[in-house]
């Protein structure tokens, strides 16, 4: 897989995340963007959360996504994150990978 640079907040904190999470959230974000239409290759991408809602920017364009896309992402996210240590309640969050 190469070099890749993968950072988390959750609340505007940044988590510290070893190479095992760093690769699981890797590897869950890049099945989830194959699923999406229209991606290609994953060079940089930003996800951010903010409430219900999910912004997705891949390679510095915006991915759309609708309502029920959306909601699963959000869910799928929000189960893996809440699991790490030092987050508890969840209001936004921010994944960033650089390949």
């Amino acid at each position: 897989m190469g070099t890749r640079q993968i950072s988390l907040s959750v609340n505007d904190v940044p988590i510290e995340i070893d190479y095992f999470v760093q690769g699981f959230i890797d590897h869950v974000m890049g099945g989830i963007l194959v699923s999406l239409e229209g991606t290609g290759e994953i060079k940089t991408l930003d996800v951010s959360i903010e409430g219900d809602e999910v912004r997705i920017n891949l390679n510095g364009a915006v991915v759309p996504i609708n309502p029920f896309v959306n909601k699963i992402i959000r869910n799928t996210v929000a189960g893996m994150v809440s699991s790490l240590k030092g987050v508890s309640e969840i209001n936004s969050m921010r994944i960033s990978i650089r390949r």
